[in-house]
């Protein structure tokens, strides 16, 4: 077994050359990873990193733990099976926003339907960079790419509200330039227990570089982006002077202090609420009208597939007794062949 009290981030990274682009954002979503892995308190050989097909999907090479780099959309479900016989292990699938919500879109949905004990990260950049710059289900509207030279037509998926749709315990969102926002982030997913799903914003700086500019670049981002802190109201702007209210049912972004408006009229950030109602209304929030919200937006604890599943071998033990093999082949309508 691994020694947990000598591990580091050096103990993560394998013997690999990382293979991405130059300046490319896996980079930074690798390295807080590798730096996250021994905090958790969990042996090395207990980890397994799954992905499908990508550049992200190059992430198992990369990470010097047990890991399998498998078939296009497909990741989530060989590691719900990983899961499910292996429960013990600490199960991560590393994926991107072509592979995870086209080829893959039913797969995603179900592992969060479940609430399979994954941890399922989806580097997020809006275009299909491993086939060389294609649009994506998350290309904006408008989009011009090799495939949309006139410009996308499609509407794009929020990987955030898909997510909540879909019934997922845990849902957050991050960008790879905040180093440190990320990995609160990361430990936050890492740390829950059932499916834990975090979209990244990642720039892909040769297909679709600058994607997020308008949230990461340093002169804009305070008033572009909401971070979400639990029990606290949505405030944002480098001043932290606006804010977001209801009117009625509408949000509407106001001015501190400008026309009566104070903190108390905001709206409160509640990541544990039984029903994902307000995580659903902040993940419609898109740049210019309203800042881009960042960090937790749903985080509850409810049971675990593979805690159910156990539960319902040992409830089918105890009515039947121990199966056998022999005895599973002979149950039920059975036929002789002459």
């Amino acid at each position: 077994m691994t020694d947990m009290a000598v591990l580091t981030k050096k103990d993560f990274e394998s013997n690999q050359d990382v293979r991405w682009c130059p300046g490319c954002g896996d980079y930074a979503v690798l390295a807080q990873i590798q730096k996250l892995m021994p905090t958790l308190g969990i042996p090395r050989e207990n980890f397994a990193f799954i992905s499908g097909i990508g550049c992200s999907s190059r992430f198992p090479y990369y990470m010097e733990t047990y890991g399998m780099h498998s078939i296009h959309g497909r990741a989530p479900a060989i590691a719900s099976g990983l899961k499910l016989a292996r429960p013990e292990l600490s199960v991560w699938v590393v994926t991107g926003d072509g592979d995870a919500l086209a080829i893959g879109g039913n797969h995603f949905i179900h592992a969060m339907r479940r609430n399979i004990d994954l941890k399922i990260i989806l580097l997020n950049n809006r275009i299909y960079g491993l086939t060389k710059g294609q649009y994506s289900p998350t290309s904006e509207m408008g989009k011009k790419t090799k495939t949309t030279p006139l410009g996308n037509i499609d509407r794009p998926f929020s990987p955030v509200a898909l997510a909540l749709g879909a019934g997922a315990t845990f849902v957050a969102r991050t960008v790879d330039s905040d180093q440190a926002h990320m990995a609160q982030v990361l430990k936050r997913a890492a740390e829950h227990k059932g499916t834990a799903f975090v979209e990244i914003y990642q720039n892909c700086i040769v297909f679709n570089d600058g994607a997020y500019d308008a949230i990461t670049d340093k002169s804009v981002r305070d008033d572009a982006r909401l971070l979400l802190e639990h029990g606290k109201p949505l405030v944002f702007g480098k001043a932290r002077d606006k804010g977001i209210r209801l009117r009625g049912l509408e949000p509407e972004v106001v001015t501190l202090g400008e026309g009566g408006a104070g903190e108390g009229d905001l709206v409160m950030h509640d990541e544990a609420a039984d029903h994902s109602g307000l995580a659903f209304f902040l993940s419609q929030f898109d740049a210019p009208k309203f800042p881009v919200p960042l960090g937790v937006f749903r985080a509850v604890r409810q049971p675990t597939y593979e805690e159910m599943n156990i539960q319902l071998h040992a409830d089918a033990e105890a009515r039947k007794g121990r199966g056998t093999l022999a005895g599973l082949f002979g149950s039920g309508d059975t036929w002789t062949i002459a």
